[in-house]
């Protein structure tokens, strides 16, 4: 069991419920626009998004461990890694294989989706291959890149993913759905970069807290923080999604103290992890309940 422990830490298990409350907004579309779905390509689906996350984390574990960044980061309950690798630097390498067999078995999922639903698949699976790989040795040293690849991967690539999959074409209403998880995926990882902008600089990388500052950082996450709620308003005020979405916008009231919190306490961590903590809860709730909105819309 310890051993099993040791090997699950670089998986970060605990964070992997976001991939599931991205994936219910894909699933909410498809019933939506469908009415019936397939339980299995779900279920399927689901592995696939959920191997994909335990790729990211495992590689960007690894990554960071080897180019010395662990051991100059000040670890939080929601940043700076696991500390699994600088601890037992022994499993690293099983951290790489577990790496590689997710992504192997995401496209292996990939593949059979790709021989049920057509062509049009590949190039969501290409981009979304491409920003696993890259992320923590290219994607990490660019700041524009960096902060919307993550909303990306959560965003309009899994939920509208989820939705070809699911009903076979794709929707407009996949994508402003998607919009949501987006912009607060692209905040959650934004937000965590603050404590670990020092040891960032060690090694290179180039992330907005870096380049802009962490007070300009925060008007940014407070933008996106907006924007997320403003595509649930703005979708539901089009007809792209049901008036029953409108459930998402309950996360406003731990929304705003999050951004009130991240502007006052940019410069201090300790003060900080109140509103990093918000901004999980935020990031699992408000997709979930846009979901529950688009089931009963």
């Amino acid at each position: 069991m310890k051993n099993l422990k040791l090997l699950l830490g670089p998986m970060r298990p605990r964070f992997l419920i976001l991939t599931p409350a991205c994936v219910l907004v894909g699933l909410g579309t498809a019933i939506w626009t469908s009415g019936r779905v397939s339980v299995f390509y779900f279920i399927l689906t689901l592995i696939g998004a959920i191997a994909t996350h335990i790729s990211v984390n495992a590689f960007n574990e690894y990554f960071d461990f080897k180019s010395g960044l662990d051991l100059r980061t000040q670890r939080t309950p929601f940043s700076g890694g696991t500390g699994t690798l600088p601890a037992h630097p022994e499993i690293a390498e099983h951290t790489l294989y577990a790496a590689i067999i997710t992504l192997v078995i995401a496209g292996l999922v990939g593949a059979f989706f790709l021989y049920v639903r057509g062509i049009l698949l590949l190039p969501l699976g290409l981009v979304g291959f491409l920003i696993i790989v890259a992320y923590s040795p290219w994607v990490a040293y660019h700041p524009l890149i960096s902060l919307i690849a993550p909303g990306l991967g959560f965003g309009p690539l899994m939920v509208v993913g989820t939705h070809f999959v699911l009903t076979g074409h794709y929707s407009w209403i996949a994508l402003v759905g998607s919009l949501v998880p987006f912009f607060l995926v692209n905040n959650l990882l934004l937000l965590n970069q603050f404590p670990d902008v020092d040891a960032d600089k060690t090694i290179g990388r180039r992330n907005l807290p870096i380049v802009l500052g962490k007070r300009v950082s925060s008007l940014i996450y407070g933008m996106f923080l907006l924007l997320a709620y403003l595509s649930i308003a703005f979708g539901v005020y089009f007809g792209y999604l049901p008036k029953a979405s409108l459930l998402g916008l309950g996360t406003l009231v731990i929304a705003v103290p999050a951004f009130i919190g991240a502007l006052r306490y940019a410069e201090d961590t300790k003060r900080l992890i109140p509103s990093m903590g918000l901004n999980v809860v935020i990031n699992i709730v408000t997709p979930t309940l846009v979901a529950v909105g688009l089931f009963f819309g």
